[in-house]
C-alpha cells in the first residue's frame, strides 16, 4: 500500500484539538454530557422506567417529522422490523429480498417471522444492486427491505418503481439514515413502511430502541395491537441501557488506553450483565433471544427524545467531518465513498485491501475504526447456513466486506479528531512504503 504518503497534510486542521483521547466509532459515540446526566437522572428514578408519556411523545415526533400515518415504538430496530413482517403475515412460502453486506439482525427478523430471506448483491455504494434485485424477484417474493447503508441513500426511486410494478411491499431500513433525503423527500417516506434503530452507534441513540413508521394506514392496527401485547424488558435490561453511557463516559473511554483498564471494565461489566452486547450469540445462529421483541420502555424514550432534538446538529457535524475526509484523502489510493449533500454519512466507509491490518494499526494508536461490515453478513461468528446465506452468491458484497473500513463521523468528534484519523492512515502508509 502506498496510500498515506500521498495524503494531504492534516496540520492545516486546528492543532489545539489534537488531544490524545480515545476515538471509538462504536463506543457510545453520541452521548454528550447532557445525555449522560439525563441517563443518570432516569437511572436514579426507577418509577419512570416503564410507564410515562415519553414513548407517545417520541412516536409523535416521528409521525410529525415524516408526515407519516402512524409511528409505533419498540425496544430495538430488529423488533421493529419483526413487527412489520408479522403484520403483513409473512408465511414459510414467502420470500423477502434483503441485501447482503448487512447485519445478521436484518435476515434474522425475516426468519423469526417465518419467511425466507433472499440475498441480493450490492453496488459500489454498498447498497442493494437494482439489476440483481430484479433478477431475484419470483412469484414467491412478497417484500423488499431496502437498507440505506452508512446513511448513503440507495436507489430508492428505482426500487419503489420496481416494487409497484411487481406489487411488492416496500420496507425501508433507515437504521443508518435518519435525516437523509432524496429529491427533497426524507428516506423512510418512500416505502410502505420504514423502521429505525436507536442503537448505541446509530444516528440517534438510547443504546437500544426502535421505531416503525407507516406511510399508509392499512396495517397500523395490526402493528399497534402487536406492540400492546408485548411485555416490557426486564429491570436488569433497562438498568444496563441507562448505565451504558454513564460507564462509557466516566470509565471506558477515559481509561481505554491506560493499561487497558477501560477495555477490562467493559468486558467484566458485559460478563456480569451490567452492560449488554449489540448482538446475542443466539442471533449468530438465526435464533431469536427471549428478550426480543419487547415494548420500548419510558426510560429509553426519555433518552431518545433528547437525542432526536439534536438530529439536525448531529447530521451537520457528520457531513462536515465527511467533507474533511474527502478532501484530506483525495490523493490517496483508498477508494472513497461517493457522497451526496443530502446523505448523512453515519460512517465514512473507505475501501482498502489492507482493511484488517490498518484496523489493528489504528487501534494501537488509540483509534477504534469500524468494520461494518467485515463479513458479508456481520458480525464474526454468524453461521451462514442457519441464516440461509450461500457463500459466493453475492460476490460484490463479499469483496466489499473484505475491503471495508469505516472512519468515524460521530457528533462528539472535532475536526482535530478527524485530522488524527487521517494522520494515522498517513503513518500506516509510510510504514508500508518502508
Amino acid at each position: 500500500m502506498r496510500a498515506s504518503n500521498k495524503l494531504r497534510d492534516s496540520s492545516a486542521m486546528p492543532q489545539n484539538d489534537m488531544k490524545n483521547t480515545m476515538i471509538g466509532i462504536g463506543l457510545s459515540p453520541n452521548a454528550a454530557w447532557d445525555d449522560v446526566i439525563l441517563a443518570a437522572s432516569v437511572l436514579a428514578t426507577p418509577w419512570r422506567w416503564f410507564r410515562g408519556g415519553f414513548v407517545r411523545a417520541l412516536e409523535e415526533w416521528f409521525k410529525r417529522y415524516f408526515a407519516a400515518k402512524s409511528a409505533i415504538a419498540f425496544d430495538s430496530g430488529r423488533s421493529s422490523e419483526y413487527a412489520i413482517l408479522k403484520a403483513i403475515n409473512i408465511s414459510p412460502s414467502d420470500e423477502v429480498l434483503v441485501q447482503a453486506f448487512t447485519c445478521v439482525a436484518v435476515p434474522n427478523s425475516v426468519l423469526w417471522a417465518g419467511g425466507k430471506p433472499i440475498y441480493v448483491d450490492v453496488d459500489k455504494t454498498g447498497n442493494i444492486d437494482v439489476a440483481d434485485l430484479e433478477k431475484k424477484i419470483t412469484p414467491k417474493t412478497k417484500a423488499i427491505i431496502v437498507q440505506h447503508t452508512f446513511g448513503i441513500a440507495a436507489s430508492i426511486e428505482k426500487i419503489q418503481t420496481i416494487a409497484k410494478e411487481h406489487r411488492l411491499i416496500l420496507i425501508e431500513d433507515c437504521a443508518h439514515s435518519l435525516g437523509a433525503t432524496v429529491a427533497g423527500k426524507k428516506l423512510g417516506s418512500f416505502g410502505d413502511f420504514a423502521f429505525f434503530s436507536f442503537g448505541r452507534d446509530k444516528v440517534v441513540s438510547s443504546v437500544c430502541g426502535g421505531m416503525v413508521i407507516l406511510n399508509n394506514s392499512r396495517y397500523a392496527k395490526n402493528i399497534r395491537g402487536f406492540q400492546k401485547n408485548l411485555s416490557f424488558p426486564s429491570v436488569g435490561w433497562i438498568f444496563s441501557q441507562l448505565f451504558h453511557p454513564i460507564v462509557f463516559s466516566f470509565i471506558v473511554l477515559p481509561f481505554y488506553n491506560v493499561l487497558g483498564i477501560g477495555k477490562i471494565v467493559l468486558v467484566i461489566f458485559q460478563r456480569l450483565g451490567l452492560l449488554s452486547k449489540p448482538v446475542a450469540e443466539k442471533e449468530k445462529r438465526g435464533e431469536r433471544p427471549a428478550f426480543y421483541p419487547k415494548k420500548l420502555p419510558n426510560a429509553q424514550a426519555i433518552v431518545a427524545l433528547n437525542q432526536v432534538k439534536k438530529l439536525s446538529a448531529f447530521n451537520t457535524k457528520r457531513q462536515e467531518i465527511a467533507a474533511f475526509y474527502t478532501k484530506a484523502l483525495a490523493d490517496s489510493v483508498f477508494t472513497l465513498p461517493t457522497i451526496k449533500k443530502t446523505d448523512i454519512v453515519l460512517r465514512y466507509n473507505i475501501q482498502t485491501q489492507h482493511a484488517s491490518a490498518l484496523y489493528r494499526f489504528a487501534k494501537d494508536k488509540g483509534i477504534l475504526l469500524g468494520r461494518w461490515y467485515g463479513h458479508v453478513i456481520d458480525p464474526t461468528g454468524v453461521e451462514y447456513t442457519k441464516i440461509v446465506y450461500q457463500a459466493g452468491s453475492c460476490p460484490k458484497a463479499e469483496f466489499l466486506a473484505r475491503q471495508s473500513l469505516n472512519l468515524p463521523t460521530y457528533p462528539k468528534m472535532s475536526l482535530g479528531d478527524a485530522a488524527r484519523v487521517v494522520a494515522v492512515l498517513t503513518e500506516y502508509g509510510r510504514n508500508k512504503d518502508h
